[in-house]
């Protein structure tokens, strides 16, 4: 699972906020290995012709200034021809095949898996996010009316918490044998006002065995009896604490028994132990929501003041010269994806086999998969024009380049953080949301110290680096070859999403982003903005889950 999770940061419920981000679903800081980026290789093209300028065996890996400017800042004409590497047509089929299974293999699996199998004691899963979506709604009623608006403005306030909850438990019920599963269900319909629902599912109960008899007695005296019995409701009050552990279930279903036992010292306890409770769920929201806020006005600010003092273009964001078009040929850059692709989805496919549990497998899991497309682009694609990774997408910037970077990432996470606010209010007006079971994530939420470690490694370190050289470094690239650069961000955007294997809600956000990071290459030139927005969102994501539910 990746946050890749995603939604804005903090929501009117945990989903809405979560499901909206993809993950959780990482970068690494570029390498500062001369190799790495100045290779030592530096071939020449001899009478490449670049928008009718001659360049007669000269190098690009360390040309003169004018040659570079030209190079990177002009628009490649239909003449320009660099060496093309001579594929075999049969391998690159074969690769392509072996590719388009291992897609058809993704989607029947997402289609074919139910959500529910893909996490981890899904019955201990959703009560703690139903117990803790339902205790930030009562949060936000205990705060200030001022504060209320806020939240309604940023996070949206379209979807019905508790009716969702219904029928992800409705779900879960026809799935899962917990008993515990019924009575929370049974909870959440009484809280609703489905009175004929609950009487109907006591009548199923009855004649069963333990503990639904108990169930039974609770679910009457709760909500179906106008009086209980003091000395019956402490007996059942004992039951009940017997049966649920402490939470917003228990909580409610105590709160009814004590009402209608005339109970008001014991209402009054449950009340206040209730409210200290939600309390630091506020507290937590609010420190989440001032991250995002001076994000967002800081950001939006510099993209203000750029466009005003630049009449509306961004030089001033630009970071690195990498040439868009790239200099290698659409055609060739599609067979290295292609076969790059095809290695990696092998390699994916055999660290299946493996014990996925061991920390350092999962630490090397994305760069080995990852390899393969990034040797074959660096040797056919990168290499022969010279620049290498540094300069060829824009990862190794001038001091002046490093300094534009500090305006360009607040402006691009500024714009994908209202872009989110955005979709998630869109999806909350019509009432859309995302499967809980796309950003639930069981490493984050009850892992180990070490396991939070390397989660927290591979969303917010690892996953961003390889994400933006693929998606956007090579794949956006070399679409551009051949479409302008609104095309290429929609193409390669939606291919970003598909393989993040989200619903709607998780694709529109996944998309957006693409589009935003694609946006971001072509204006500043290097991949570096991008890369850290995405990292400060997966952060963002992995940090809402992390505050909300582990703690």
């Amino acid at each position: 699972m990746a946050p890749s999770c995603k939604p804005t940061v903090v929501a009117a419920s945990i989903p809405n906020c979560l499901c909206s981000r993809h993950s959780p679903d990482a970068r690494a800081e570029p390498s500062t290995s001369q190799t790495w980026f100045h290779p030592l290789g530096r071939p020449c093209y001899t009478a490449a012709r670049l928008n009718n300028r001659e360049f007669t065996n000269q190098s690009l890996t360390s040309p003169n200034e004018g040659a570079l400017r030209a190079v990177q800042e002009e628009s490649l004409s239909s003449d320009f021809n660099p060496h093309e590497p001579r594929f075999s047509p049969v391998l690159t089929v074969l690769a392509a095949l072996v590719l388009l299974a291992a897609a058809l293999a993704f989607g029947w699996l997402m289609i074919a898996v139910p959500s529910l199998e893909r996490v981890p004691v899904p019955e201990r899963a959703l009560a703690l996010m139903v117990d803790r979506m339902m205790d930030l709604e009562e949060a936000f009623a205990r705060a200030p009316a001022w504060e209320r608006q806020l939240y309604d403005v940023t996070m949206g306030n379209g979807i019905n918490e508790l009716a969702q909850a219904i029928t992800w438990y409705e779900e879960l019920a026809a799935y899962s044998s917990d008993p515990l599963v019924q009575l929370r269900l049974a909870v959440l319909e009484a809280e609703a006002g489905r009175l004929d629902l609950v009487r109907a599912r006591i009548k199923e109960w009855e004649g069963r065995e333990d503990p639904f008899p108990s169930f039974v007695r609770l679910i009457q005296a709760g909500y179906l009896e106008p009086r209980t019995d003091p000395a019956i409701e402490m007996a059942l009050q004992a039951e009940l604490a017997e049966l649920l552990p402490g939470g917003w279930f228990y909580d409610r279903l105590a709160m009814n028994l004590a009402m209608r036992a005339g109970h008001r010292t014991l209402l009054a306890s449950i009340e206040q132990a209730s409210a200290s409770r939600v309390a630091p769920l506020l507290r937590r929201t609010r420190e989440l929501l001032a991250v995002e806020l001076p994000l967002i006005l800081s950001g939006a600010l510099v993209l203000l003041v750029v466009l005003v003092r630049q009449r509306g273009r961004l030089d001033a964001l630009k970071v690195g010269k990498a040439p868009l078009p790239p200099l290698w040929r659409g055609r060739t850059g599609l067979v290295v994806m292609i076969r790059g692709g095809a290695i990696g989805a092998v390699l994916a496919l055999g660290l299946l086999f493996l014990e996925m549990d061991n920390p350092l497998l999962r630490i090397m899991a994305l760069p080995v998969t990852n390899l393969p497309l990034l040797v074959l682009a660096y040797r056919h694609l990168l290499k022969p024009t010279g620049l290498g990774f540094g300069g060829g997408l824009g990862l190794w910037p001038s001091s002046a380049g490093w300094v534009r970077c500090g305006l360009a990432v607040p402006a691009v996470v500024a714009v994908g953080l209202l872009g989110e606010w955005g979709v998630s209010l869109a999806t909350d007006a019509l009432s859309l949301s995302s499967h809980w079971t796309e950003w639930f994530d069981s490493d984050l939420v009850w892992g180990s110290s070490s396991v939070l470690a390397v989660s927290l490694l591979e969303y917010v370190g690892l996953a961003p680096v390889f994400e933006e050289i693929v998606f956007r470094g090579l794949l956006f690239a070399t679409l551009r070859r051949k479409f302008g650069w609104g095309t290429s961000a929609l193409i390669s955007g939606m291919i970003f999403a598909m393989a993040h294997g989200y619903g709607m809600v998780g694709f529109v956000s996944v998309f957006w982003s693409g589009l935003l990071w694609a946006w971001a290459y072509e204006k500043t030139g290097s991949l570096i903005p991008g890369i850290v927005a995405h990292m400060l969102n997966n952060l963002m994501v992995c940090l809402t889950v992390i505050w909300l539910l582990r703690f």
